[in-house]
């Protein structure tokens, strides 16, 4: 479900617990509702609130070290999957569960 929110800024989007909320979904496709639904995956597996304070854990520690609001984003495992994986319209059929770990470790 993709809900239209005038809190969420311009081009980007947000899952909280498996909904999709952004300011303008008309540039969400296919490929987005897949990166998101394999966010949803991930969040289902830790029960979601644990999904969000690991979440904001890791990119602080990514943030101190990138030191780059954006690199750390980008390298935080969970984003690292749903990135790896996005394309892949059939990666929820055979993502085994916690796959988001074997991102942990940056390669």
């Amino acid at each position: 479900m993709i809900i239209k929110s005038k809190l969420i800024p311009k081009g980007i989007c947000v899952n909280l617990f498996g909904t999709i909320w952004t300011r303008d979904p008309s540039w969400i496709d296919k490929y987005v509702v897949n990166h998101e639904r394999i966010h949803t995956a991930q969040q289902r597996e830790l029960l979601f609130i644990p999904f969000y304070i690991l979440y904001l854990i890791e990119w602080l520690f990514r943030l101190l070290q990138y030191r780059n609001r954006q690199d750390a984003y980008l390298n935080i495992s969970f984003e690292r999957e749903a990135y790896t994986h996005g394309h892949d319209l059939n990666y929820l059929h055979r993502r085994p569960l916690f796959a988001w770990t074997g991102y942990i470790i940056n390669k």
